[in-house]
């Protein structure tokens, strides 16, 4: 056979693919460099927990590649994910970050998702929010006191939110569900864009997680800057906040509290990793179990307590159970959650 330049480089490719499928998993990661593809934009606390995780992972994968990280943002984690699924090498040398709704908008069949969750590697989520609770936070000087002064004529909040985001979908669901008076900015970059929008007077307030507001702006925290009026994520209230009500005490028939359930999923999830799908079984076994082993160890556990990420970790099989109660959901209470993020369009 005459080997042309072509044929050549496909011999030395599937030559090398081959020897790379035959090594061990020290062998493999000994020799290859590991990307983090994060769907956040940098400086957020999710970018700070991947950033975390990119430090703290190759100490326990065996071979101890670096792990670099990189940002991208987009579609409300959309970009990430499909590129994660579609595009990205399937080797084992990437690894993703993904935002806590990405799966839930693939099982609600939202627009531009082309992936399904349940083929990804799922490697273990950092948070299942049971110290946590995504609040609904105003600007202190805002004449709203508690969540029942957005039921008053002609009072009203402005929140801010990232196109597609978590906060932008929690967001709908209080203004469209629970019938909240607030305006929901949307278009948003990232945390750091919402954040001076709000010292800018722009907007009101924003929903966020607690832990997020420790991280991000300790300094509005430590000031009691901020004024909580509902907490999300949680099935009751957290312990450090009982007197602020949840969005399923406010809703006000058993369908528009499913709908928040259903809203809420993705916090059971949420500091989610991923391999993507078709990744060799001996190496997302080592990913997984890397990951599980990680987030029991202490040094990982003590600088994610110093840089206020939520620790409540599970592994991929938590979140394979977590994905099939979501898909499990009635068809008409998810039809009713599309209606209400497609109006908002």
């Amino acid at each position: 056979m005459k080997r042309t330049p072509f044929t050549a480089a496909a011999l030395a490719f599937f030559g090398f693919a081959g020897m790379s499928r035959g090594q061990t998993i020290e062998q493999y990661y000994s020799t290859h460099v590991v990307t983090l593809v994060t769907s956040f934009a940098p400086g957020g606390l999710n970018d700070i927990a991947g950033r975390l995780v990119a430090r703290h992972l190759p100490r326990f994968l065996s071979g101890a590649p670096v792990v670099n990280v990189q940002n991208m943002p987009g579609a409300g984690g959309l970009v990430a994910a499909n590129y994660l699924f579609n595009v990205a090498a399937r080797d084992g040398s990437v690894i993703g970050q993904i935002d806590r709704s990405v799966a839930q908008s693939g099982i609600r069949g939202a627009p531009n998702v082309k992936f399904d969750p349940l083929e990804f590697n799922w490697l273990g989520s950092l948070s299942t929010y049971a110290n946590e609770a995504y609040i609904m936070w105003v600007d202190v000087k805002h004449p709203a006191r508690t969540v029942a002064d957005l039921d008053k004529p002609g009072m009203r909040a402005r929140m801010g939110a990232v196109t597609g985001g978590t906060n932008q979908l929690m967001s709908l669901v209080a203004q469209r569900a629970l019938g909240l008076n607030i305006d929901v900015i949307s278009g948003y970059a990232g945390g750091a864009a919402i954040w001076l929008a709000m010292a800018n007077g722009e907007i009101d307030g924003q929903i966020i997680g607690v832990t997020s507001v420790k991280a991000e702006h300790p300094e509005l925290w430590r000031d009691h800057a901020l004024r909580g009026l509902v907490q999300f994520g949680r099935a009751d209230r957290l312990k450090d906040f009982p007197d602020l009500p949840t969005g399923r005490e406010l809703a006000k028939d058993d369908e528009t509290r499913s709908l928040v359930e259903f809203a809420e999923l993705p916090f059971l999830t949420s500091l989610p990793f991923v391999a993507p799908p078709g990744v060799p079984a001996e190496r997302a076994a080592a990913l997984k179990k890397a990951f599980a082993a990680m987030t029991a160890d202490a040094d990982f556990r003590a600088e994610a307590a110093k840089l206020n990420v939520e620790l409540s970790p599970q592994g991929a099989g938590y979140i394979q159970r977590v994905l099939k109660r979501s898909a499990e959901i009635p068809k008409s209470v998810i039809a009713r959650y599309n209606s209400m993020i497609d109006a908002a369009k």
